[in-house]
């Protein structure tokens, strides 16, 4: 593990160290946030089996005659002796009861039945009854396999046949409550397909209709330069074949999308800190590599910073470049092709915010909202709006403040949803709800399975849904996916148009 990094701040009395924030730095009293060394994670996926049962009918059919043998069904042709009648007599009956002959208590051909109350008269009446009984039960059998018929013709003749499908849309982890109808609720998401070989760390997701491309990131082994490919719809892991020049391997760097193009600048690797460039196509599947002219401005090596697209332009603020954390803000003018992208440092008015690291940035209409972050030796609850239009920094006062870096910011309607991150103190899995008009947190309870407490994750709205995925926890790295579900009243009341007016 190379050394730690020192950082000073600019702007700032106070002596910064950051030391990837607290990614690789030991446990100390001074810095209660740093952990130590990582290891690793895994996921077992079990496949679900399914039994099934089948049942058989069988029936017999008894005979109306009177001369016919009784069925199995009952013994009607058994007859207990009487004290009345001589065993001979028994005899007799029983015979004449089986063979239907002409032996005594038989009556004449053409001769009119005599009614006895002998037991083999009256088991002869009850096999004849049953005998009608399934003769009806047989008529309604048929009827009804006819009807059978008739329906699955017609209906064969309109519908294709059923539609399957192997991946839940919706997906709900079996064990996890169910949640009220007002209540947002949490579930481990049921992925398949080529899974990452590896945790995710500092890594970066950039949602491209309803496919995120998450890029580099870092797990104990070192960093990475794969690019993955989730589904938010089937849920399905891709990885596919990149082409040209690809970025090395980094973390800790930014991935804005701009016309289906992804622009990725910054990061690094170990003590190496870049100020690269590169843009990926996703519909090629191709980088490029931008090539500045000798001379041009180009920003300062550094990672742990944040970018927005606005106007056709990425800005880019702080981040920490291995000596000192920063609070400057540039811009790349991605208007044109490739070649024609030019940087260009921003000259911001009013009080600048501390130089920060792992923060959050979201454009809300024409701002810039600055969440939390770190310069090393602090972890900040500060919020801070840089107005794009007029380049006007300002602070908004809060009543109740939250410390957070390495947390994720993602914006739904009128709120900000501020997930895990590190408190300063220890990591956390707290969902917080920042109101953008009101400019206060609001407290928003949350069903279901959250995932564990976690930092330097991602996390991204899709389909009424939040998605979150890896992250690191201090010691291991996970490569995990978790959604939490929107009910329709869980963020309400919601602004469809604002402004943020802090000045």
């Amino acid at each position: 593990m190379p050394p730690p990094e020192s950082l000073f701040a600019i702007d700032s009395p106070r002596i910064a160290a950051l030391s990837e924030v607290p990614e690789d730095s030991v446990v100390t009293p001074r810095s209660p946030y740093f952990h130590a060394a990582l290891s690793s994670s895994t996921s077992t996926f079990k496949a679900a089996t399914a039994t099934t049962s089948s049942s058989s009918l069988s029936s017999a059919s008894g005979t109306s005659s009177s001369r016919g043998v009784a069925g199995p069904r009952s013994p009607s042709h058994l007859v207990r002796p009487s004290p009345s009648r001589s065993t001979s007599e028994v005899r007799e009956s029983v015979a004449s009861a089986v063979t239907g002959g002409s032996g005594r208590g038989t009556p004449a051909a053409g001769g009119s039945r005599t009614r006895s109350g002998s037991p083999a008269t009256l088991k002869e009446k009850q096999r004849e009854r049953e005998g009608d009984r399934e003769s009806v039960r047989e008529k309604h059998r048929d009827r009804g396999k006819e009807r059978s018929a008739k329906s699955s013709k017609s209906s064969g003749s309109t519908q294709s046949g059923p539609r399957m499908r192997t991946t839940p849309h919706l997906p709900h982890a079996k064990d996890v409550e169910v949640a009220p109808p007002t209540l947002m609720y949490w579930s481990p998401a049921p992925v398949f397909g080529l899974l990452p070989q590896h945790g995710m760390r500092a890594h970066s997701a950039t949602l491209v209709d309803s496919v995120v491309w998450l890029f580099g990131g870092c797990d104990e082994k070192g960093c990475w330069k794969d690019v993955y490919l989730f589904n938010t719809e089937t849920m399905q892991w891709m990885q596919p074949v990149m082409l040209g020049d690809v970025p090395p391997p980094c973390r800790a760097h930014t991935a804005t999308l701009v016309d289906r193009r992804m622009v990725v600048f910054g990061g690094g690797e170990g003590p190496v800190y870049y100020n690269d460039t590169f843009v990926l196509d996703t519909a090629t599947r191709r980088w490029t590599r931008v090539v500045f002219p000798e001379g041009a401005p180009v920003p300062p090596p550094r990672r742990a910073h944040t970018a927005v697209l606005y106007k056709n332009k990425v800005w880019v603020f702080g981040g920490g470049n291995g000596m000192e954390a920063l609070n400057d803000v540039w811009t790349l003018d991605v208007s044109g092709p490739v070649e024609r992208m030019r940087w260009q440092l921003v000259d911001t008015r009013g009080k600048k915010p501390i130089p920060r690291g792992y923060h959050t940035a979201n454009l809300v209409g024409n701002v810039m909202v600055v969440v939390g972050g770190s310069d090393g030796r602090e972890c900040f609850a500060d919020i801070w709006c840089l107005n794009l239009d007029s380049l006007v920094w300002s602070q908004v006062t809060l009543d109740v403040s939250y410390r957070r870096l390495s947390h994720t910011a993602t914006q739904v309607g009128s709120y900000l949803f501020i997930m895990g991150g590190h408190d300063g103190s220890q990591y956390t899995s707290e969902l917080l709800l920042f109101n953008l008009v009101a400019l206060n947190y609001e407290p928003r309870s949350t069903a279901g399975k959250p995932p564990l407490p976690r930092g330097y994750h991602v996390a991204f709205l899709a389909d009424s849904r939040l998605f979150l995925i890896g992250g690191f926890n201090g010691s291991d790295v996970y490569d995990d996916v978790h959604i939490l579900d929107l009910a329709g009243a869980a963020y309400l009341p919601q602004v469809t148009s604002f402004t943020i007016d802090v000045e």
